[in-house]
């Protein structure tokens, strides 16, 4: 798949993801910030910045698409014991992508908290409440949510699950993240199958 099909990032303008990222300065050597963001990812894949390279993924994909991709990796290596709040988040913020629902979108961040924000699953369900319209409860006047924020969540339940239960995996589990990534922003599903134990 050539970087130019990967027509999900044109929205985002390059400098304005790298501000969000704050990614460390060797690997910003290898990015040229004229380019796109398509030609940044694999710019940093190339160089062995497979971690940056998801965070722009995380930045560079629109909200929904971000947190989609944020529930793809989780399931990818979401144990059979998972607990219950955890799994819940996660379901949530896939049903937030099919709907947009912001009913739903609350639920997600609901669950993250009784999960206690430790697992992948309940960062993607943060990452769906940061992508709606207020931050507020429903009887407060609206305050929106930064608007970085998606992709800091998104970032975030990426890079644990990478490293869940089998950090050695990492650099597999980055890569294929990073292939559901550019499937997704060339408008595919991104879907990755179980991880074999």
């Amino acid at each position: 798949m050539s970087q130019t099909q990967l027509k999900k990032l044109d929205a985002a303008r390059l400098p304005d993801i790298l501000a969000r990222c704050a990614l460390p300065p060797e690997a910003m050597t290898v990015i040229d910030p004229q380019r796109d963001t398509a030609t940044a990812t694999a710019a940093l894949e190339r160089a062995g910045f497979a971690l940056e390279a998801a965070r722009v993924f995380a930045h560079g994909l629109p909200k929904r698409e971000a947190v989609w991709w944020a529930c793809m990796c989780a399931l990818y290596t979401a144990p059979e014991d998972l607990a219950g709040p955890d799994r819940l988040a996660r379901e949530a913020a896939e049903q937030w992508v099919r709907s947009q629902e912001d009913e739903i979108r609350r639920t997600a961040m609901d669950h993250a908290r009784a999960a206690g924000m430790r697992a992948p699953e309940a960062w993607a369900g943060v990452a769906a409440y940061w992508s709606g319209n207020s931050i507020t409860p429903l009887s407060a006047p609206a305050v929106p949510p930064p608007p970085h924020l998606t992709g800091v969540a998104v970032a975030g339940a990426v890079a644990l699950s990478a490293v869940r239960q089998f950090p050695q995996r990492r650099p597999q589990r980055l890569a294929l993240f990073l292939s559901s990534a550019r499937d997704i922003a060339a408008g595919g599903p991104g879907r990755l199958p179980a991880e074999r134990a």
